[in-house]
């Protein structure tokens, strides 16, 4: 059973994230990561490699996740959970890509479009993190965030972080 990795008065965060998964990974753990800790907020931020799968192994397409598995994964996993929960936060997905135009980033823009939608559905908090990164990308070269578009070095993380406390309405003291 996982524990506690930080506490603030009233939180317990229980980061379950696990690097270089897709969502076929995530519904594999969905049992042991998300219902057996039966949490009273949950918060999902997935398919950033299952759109980076499908340009950095394009021709593995065994391992490549399409935007109708991602979003029937999604709605399967959220079905079964949402009834038990408090509060539910869906992330979208990003690249740190300024271009709109760019494979990638419009791949990577339907599938946020997607966890919109399932926001929506699912009456959860929406964060379109891809929006927090083009509003810092309006003023900084995509390299002074992340070295690969994809992996945030600290002042990524930093816009990850804020986005989410803004959305959960944390009062900043």
């Amino acid at each position: 059973m996982a524990t506690c990795q930080r506490k603030v008065p009233e939180w317990c965060v229980v980061n379950m994230g696990t690097s270089g998964n897709t969502v076929r990974d995530l519904k594999a753990r969905w049992q042991t990561d998300v219902l057996d800790l039966q949490p009273d907020w949950l918060s999902v931020m997935i398919g950033i490699n299952d759109v980076w799968r499908q340009f950095d192994s394009p021709l593995q397409v065994e391992d490549h996740v399409g935007l109708a598995e991602y979003e029937s994964t999604l709605d399967e996993l959220l079905r079964v959970t949402t009834p038990t929960l408090q509060g539910l936060v869906l992330m979208t997905p990003y690249v740190i890509e300024p271009n709109r135009t760019d494979a990638m980033r419009t791949m990577m823009d339907a599938y946020g479009q997607v966890m919109r939608q399932l926001a929506e559905r699912y009456q959860a908090h929406f964060i379109d993190t891809q929006a927090a990164f083009d509003e810092v990308l309006a003023h900084v070269h995509p390299m002074a965030l992340a070295w690969d578009r994809v992996h945030p070095n600290r002042t990524g993380h930093t816009i990850l972080a804020r986005v989410f406390l803004q959305a959960v309405g944390y009062a900043w003291s």
